[in-house]
């Protein structure tokens, strides 16, 4: 097992404190930080910190030894390659709305894409590799997000809350029809309507968002958002459709997954994320970034309701893992509350037969990591290690006075 150096991403929606503040840097930082990045990624992989301080990219490991990095399983299943991304998100302004393909979908749009000849790293490319993208991100702090639409009838509730006379027939079109088809029929004629129409209604619909919270309305938090966005997206047709969607808070602990064809964005606090190792974003607006809304119809899944929220599953003491359909991966938290004893617990076989590797990161205390054959290693707060699957059993427990926790990724098939 090695110590990780890891990216950051400086993205203009990042924050300055977060992730400096976790690295044990000095806070703020010079520039917005966005995302810590660790994995196999190919545009900024991790780096293995050698106890002589030499360093060798993640990425290159993998390739020499896939059979002793990946495991079996994983190199099979795979192509050798890493199959999953674990991130710190650390978002002080929203992100773009947007939403990723199944693994059916990408397929057929990077090969669409590549008999069309379009430059894999072309601003206008949708589909830079054909993989699936789904995702899972777990607070670490109070964290803002818009998940998936909001069940029709409610949406129509706030609508009528609203009482904008141009948003009235919309709302008895979708109070008609309260179906994914209802649905699907109203955001397309939103995000497809002429900038100009856009520019007529969005002033109207701002105007009401005003009044409902100040007058303490039952969507204040909702109209609070559009507000927001809207100050920030002057025009956008996603300001509009951010209507449509469900209105999150996770508190710590808490975390949401995202399947392909969720429609969401992330709009303040931090987390960490975990998902498939790939590119594939369609976007659909808040954003200067490359839209392509034909492309995005094609994936969204309009199905609404309530978006569930995770807070684990406590499968041994201090050992929580978020179950997802993913086989890509799988995200497990282990805490060690300040009243805990002092000592090792298993973090779980990875013998090569089946299983495959693992990357840890400690965000609280300090944590001491040891296999089978004496090799130790210790994280502090912001500290990572990457486990390949030729180490074998692990085990990882406080290295100090608790409390102490750790985010660790597998994929979701070891």
């Amino acid at each position: 097992m090695d110590l990780l150096r890891n990216a950051v991403r400086p993205y203009a929606w990042g924050s300055r404190t977060v992730i400096a503040d976790l690295l044990g840097r000095p806070v703020p930082a010079p520039h917005p930080e966005a995302e810590l990045w660790m994995g196999a990624h190919p545009g900024d992989p991790s780096w293995l910190v050698g106890p002589d301080g030499s360093e060798v990219s993640l990425l290159e490991a993998v390739n020499a030894d896939p059979v002793g990095q990946l495991g079996e399983g994983c190199l099979g299943r795979w192509r050798g390659r890493l199959p999953f991304l674990m991130k710190v998100l650390a978002a002080e302004e929203p992100l773009s709305l947007q939403a990723h393909p199944s693994a059916e979908q990408a397929a057929e749009g990077f090969e669409r894409e590549e008999r069309a000849g379009v430059p894999r790293d072309a601003p206008n490319r949708n589909y830079p590799d054909p993989t699936a993208k789904p995702e899972l991100v777990c607070a670490l702090s109070e964290f803002h997000a818009l998940a998936g639409f909001r069940e029709a009838a409610r949406t129509v509730e706030l609508l009528g809350a609203l009482d904008v006379p141009e948003l009235r027939g919309h709302a008895q079109l979708l109070a008609a029809d309260p179906t994914e088809n209802g649905l699907r029929f109203l955001f397309t004629t939103w995000i497809t309507l002429p900038q100009t129409a856009l520019d007529e209604l969005l002033p109207p619909v701002l105007d009401a968002c005003v009044r409902h919270v100040r007058e303490h309305g039952e969507f204040a938090l909702e109209c609070r958002t559009i507000l927001e966005l809207g100050e920030r997206h002057p025009g956008d047709a996603g300001v509009l459709c951010a209507l449509l969607m469900n209105r999150l808070v996770l508190q710590p602990g808490e975390a949401i997954y995202l399947p392909a064809g969720n429609l969401h964005a992330y709009l303040q606090g931090s987390a960490v994320e975990i998902l498939a190792n790939s590119d594939n974003i369609l976007r659909g607006g808040l954003t200067p970034k490359h839209v392509d809304v034909p492309e995005l119809l094609r994936v969204l899944d309009f199905s609404c309701g309530d978006m569930p929220v995770q807070r684990g599953e406590q499968v041994q003491p201090h050992l929580t893992v978020y179950r997802t359909p993913a086989a890509e991966f799988e995200l497990s938290r282990l805490d060690w509350p300040a009243n805990a004893p002092n000592g090792a617990v298993p973090l779980g076989d990875v013998p090569l037969g089946g299983d495959g590797p693992q990357i840890v990161i400690c965000v609280e205390g300090a944590v001491r990591l040891h296999t089978h054959d004496g090799d130790e290693l210790r994280l502090d707060r912001g500290e990572s290690a990457w486990l390949p699957a030729c180490d074998g059993k692990a085990h990882i427990g406080p290295a100090g006075p608790a409390p102490a926790r750790v985010f660790r990724a597998t994929s979701g098939e070891h």
